[in-house]
């Protein structure tokens, strides 16, 4: 069954390719949506697909690439739309 979730990530998570190794790793396990930086320093992710790929990411996101240091995750379950692939929204 396909799920979708909207993910904050809150901490030091811009400038540290964030959203470049979000979408690496999104790719990696099949899972499709976004990743863009927000106004406050937050990195905000929707992200679909089955939910054991989507827990595993949710996992991958508390800690992040190397250089971030993430504080804490909200993650809301939204409504399923008709997208493929995953991107970096600017």
């Amino acid at each position: 069954m396909t799920t979708r979730w909207r993910i904050t990530i809150y901490g030091k998570v811009q400038g540290v390719y964030y959203r470049k190794s979000t979408r690496e790793k999104a790719l990696e396990l099949g899972v499709d949506g976004w990743v863009r930086n927000l106004d406050n320093g937050c990195v905000e992710a929707e992200v679909q697909g089955d939910s054991e790929m989507l827990n595993t990411l949710f996992d991958w996101c508390k800690i992040g690439p190397q250089a971030a240091e993430v504080s804490h995750l909200e993650k809301e379950e939204i409504s399923v739309i008709e997208e493929s692939g995953f991107y970096i929204r600017y």
